[in-house]
């Protein structure tokens, strides 16, 4: 948390905060930008950096009372906390000696303004700044503006400061009069399409700061995506400057009112203000007495006889409508006992060699079998830091189960994720939850960057073997995808915080809202005595299919959807961020986040909730018992279809889409069988909403923050077998290296930089 040391206030609305922050006031540069949440239910709202001061370690910000996030934080005090501060975010802007500048500040925007009329006066321009506001009071930072420009022309509407007239008529009064070389226009959208309209005519090159129509600000979400030059670009990752001259100002001006009908809905939350060890013989190998006599116990052909159990769950109609609730409500005691007796205690277990982490499978299936639950608990935890996720979560029917010996005898594989899940439970609900053996500290420290699934197993590992792991995280919330890409109904939070706080017990230390390449960089890390990085920080980056109309209101990407329901509780009305309730929602794409996503806008209040996939249902990735899931919940699967456009309203919303029909050619490179379109074959469907779930790309931020590291054709991290990068300290693993994958192939990945790192210390 960061506490407010000072505030101000500029006019009736705007506010200048000076806050703690460090780290980010040690890095930030002219146009970096941060993320502010207030509340643990608050939305994540983006701020440029107006100064920074290094020596005291503090940052300013200017704020606006615009809508109900702002409003909470201009309403706080000094002496208060904000809930979050993350940055710096953003590319810094481009400075040079261009010459005579002209700066255009608007409203709130002449805040992010200065830092960059100092920067450029700094670099030797002559600086003209243009301050616009409707009043003389709304005018702000007048006179930090003198002191770092050459000139200083106000204008206001009504003429109650300076000139009476719009920024753009102080602007061309100044092209007129002398030889602009370049010109930087940030403030309300309208304000700054104007002035780069002005511009144009002239031909004067002009940036302008787009940071207003960010959600996340990490380039996870895809939310801030804008048309620049004919090309989709995030203004997170790619921004928040862009050419003003080649920025689609239409269209993102309808998308910024994407939300606005909601926050007036929610405006009136600020009415009122709320008030204020059991001791254990440890698990043995096969060739243990009780492991002997549990064979001996029943013959092989009266295990196989045994039917696999079935899960217990919701029911379908109830559960299409609640949010939170678990699908799958796990097993008995009495059926995991039952079906720990369909294991043959193979004496080579094939299950194993599915195994991404290498659990000792029919050790804890066999502890299961005899009673010991929590001895089962503890052989999965001597190799698996999230038994209770992966037995939730993982595609068991592809990995362990599709080795079993059961299939090949023609019978149905081990339930082995039912029962892993079953073992963790039992463990948590039962309160004696074990902490792994730890060797002796080695006083050596080791950064994790990313806390999803490939940091979180890399992490424990680590620490089991003695050393001071600290773990970077760029967001509010430890877990990664598994907290904010990953539904309650299939993964419920207190599951995953049972997990992370083990790892606490382990001595893991976690940091939030710290962003690797941003706040610090590696350099930092290497300089503050951290011998070892493990970069595990994903493939947040949405891909988009690039077809006419997809920047149209109400189309998001997945991770934008699943992030603002998940993580941000959108859906909740105690909840600040918003979310669409659309009631005929087409969901593009065939795997797990797509089923994810389908079934979350069903508990929405979807009527008709689509799955629209270019290929046949054969083919499609997600896992059989999502597929199964969505059906008995009502999701409409429409295969052999593939979106070419979308078309939209007079307000820029999403009305129909447009279907090529498909069919099946040869397989391609990933075996399945290619889509072919069918000439002249198309349909046009009605919806209101569309959530586009075609992949994720490597997320830019930390691989292009660290010089030297190689990089593949995707910008993956590039590794050797054992995870180590082209730069000897550096390891990665998980979607950073493989562009999308699994959570139990990211354990694995993280297993195995772990073993390979603590070979390397060891040896030095």
């Amino acid at each position: 948390m960061n506490k407010i040391l000072q505030k101000e206030h500029f006019s009736e609305k705007v506010f200048k905060l000076v806050i703690e922050a460090p780290l980010i006031a040690k890095s930030r540069k002219a146009g970096h930008f941060v993320i502010v949440r207030v509340g643990e239910k608050g939305e994540r709202m983006p701020l440029t950096i107006a100064a920074a001061d290094p020596v005291k370690g503090t940052i300013t910000l200017v704020v606006q009372e615009v809508g109900l996030s702002s409003t909470r934080l201009c309403e706080l005090n000094v002496g208060d906390y904000i809930t979050d501060v993350v940055g710096p975010l953003g590319k810094a802007t481009h400075i040079e000696n261009f010459g005579t500048v002209v700066c255009a500040g608007g409203g709130v925007g002449v805040a992010p303004m200065l830092p960059i009329v100092q920067a450029l006066k700094a670099a030797g321009n002559r600086v003209i700044t243009v301050l616009a506001g409707r009043t003389k009071e709304l005018i702000i930072l007048e006179k930090e503006m003198r002191e770092s420009s050459d000139e200083v022309i106000i204008m206001t509407d009504d003429g109650s400061y300076g000139q009476k007239g719009l920024v753009t008529e102080g602007v061309e009064a100044v092209i007129k009069r002398e030889k602009v070389d370049k010109c930087f226009a940030i403030g309300p959208a309208i304000m700054m399409k104007f002035v780069c309209l002005l511009t144009k005519k002239y031909d004067i090159p002009t940036d302008v700061s787009l940071n207003t129509i960010m959600v996340d600000g990490t380039g996870m979400c895809g939310a801030c995506r804008i048309t620049v030059g004919g090309k989709t670009k995030f203004v997170c990752v790619d921004g928040p400057e862009f050419d003003g001259h080649q920025v689609d100002f239409d269209e993102m001006l309808k998308r910024m009112g994407a939300f606005k009908d909601i926050e007036r809905g929610e405006i009136h939350k600020l009415d009122t203000k709320p008030a204020t060890c059991e001791a254990e013989q440890a698990a043995s190998g096969r060739n243990a007495e009780w492991r002997e006599a549990l064979r001996k116990s029943m013959k092989p052909k009266e295990r196989v006889a045994i039917p696999r159990v079935k899960m217990n769950e919701l029911d379908p109609e109830y559960r299409s409508h609640s949010r939170k609730e678990e699908v799958n409500l796990g097993l008995s005691e009495e059926q995991a006992l039952t079906e720990a007796k369909r294991c043959l205690d193979c004496a080579n277990p094939s299950c194993m060699e599915g195994c991404p982490v290498g659990i000792d499978i029919p050790g804890f299936v066999k502890n299961i079998e005899r009673g010991e639950f929590l001895e089962a608990a503890r052989t999965l935890k001597k190799t698996s830091a999230l038994p209770a996720v992966c037995g939730r979560v993982c595609p068991q029917e592809k990995q362990c189960e599709s080795k079993c010996i059961h299939l090949k005898m023609g019978h149905e594989a081990v339930a082995i994720g039912y029962l892993e899940r079953f073992a963790a439970d039992y463990e948590r609900e039962s309160g004696q939850i074990s902490v792994p053996e730890i060797a002796a500290k080695n006083g050596i420290k080791i950064a994790v960057v990313g806390s999803g699934p490939a940091g979180l197993s890399f992490a424990g590992d680590m620490a089991k073997m003695g050393y001071d792991v600290t773990v970077f995280e760029a967001l509010h919330e430890i877990g990664g995808v598994l907290k904010y890409g990953i539904p309650e109904f299939r993964l419920p939070n207190k599951i995953v915080d049972v997990e992370i706080e083990n790892l606490s017990k382990m001595g893991v230390t976690f940091v939030k809202d710290c962003i690797v390449g941003k706040t610090i960089s590696v350099e930092d890390l290497e300089s503050e005595g951290f011998k070892g990085i493990f970069v595990a920080s994903g493939a947040g980056l949405p891909n988009f299919m690039n077809i006419p109309g997809e920047n149209s209101i109400n189309i998001m990407s997945s991770n934008e959807y699943l992030t603002r329901v998940n993580l941000m509780d959108a859906a909740s009305e105690d909840a600040d961020t918003p979310v669409t309730f659309g009631k005929r929602v087409a969901v593009i794409g065939g795997g797990n986040t797509a089923m994810d996503s389908v079934r979350t806008a069903r508990r929405l209040g979807a009527e008709k909730a689509m799955i629209i996939y270019r290929r046949s249902e054969a083919e499609m990735p997600a896992r059989l018992e999502e597929v199964k899931h969505a059906k008995e919940e009502g999701v409409e699967f429409l295969t052999l279809h593939n979106p070419i456009e979308y078309i939209a309203d007079e307000k820029g919303r999403v009305k129909q889409v447009v279907l090529q029909k498909m069919e099946l050619g040869e397989p391609d490179a990933s075996g399945r069988r290619s889509p072919v379109a069918i000439p002249g074959a198309t349909v046009t469907l009605d919806i209101d909403m569309a959530i586009v779930s075609v992949g994720v790309s490597p997320n830019p931020i930390v691989p292009n923050s660290i010089p030297g590291l190689e990089l593949g054709r995707k910008g993956t991290i590039a590794v050797n077998d054992d995870m180590q990068s082209s730069i000897p300290t550096i390891y990665a693993g998980g979607d950073i290296v493989r562009g999308g994958a699994t959570v139990i192939l990211a354990m694995g990945d993280g297993r195995r930089a772990a073993a390979a790192m603590d070979r390397q210390l060891r040896q030095a």
